[in-house]
């Protein structure tokens, strides 16, 4: 989902009204962070702002 042609507003709402009703600030504050960090991931991988997995190993000294 691209934020620069949706509605911000409207997309808060969608997520306020699927909490449920005993949600807390903590709910909703991870809701926003988690719906946040997709978008920007999805939009790194789209502009080809991508690690491979091997590179991640090899950067941290994992075993491939």
């Amino acid at each position: 989902m691209d934020t620069s042609t949706t509605n911000i507003k409207e997309e808060a709402r969608k997520l306020i009204n699927n909490l449920p009703d005993n949600s807390t600030w903590d709910d909703l504050m991870h809701e926003i962070y988690v719906r946040q960090a997709i978008e920007t991931g999805l939009a790194d991988s789209e502009a080809g702002r991508v690690i491979s997995v091997e590179q991640v190993r090899k950067d941290f000294g994992l075993p491939q």
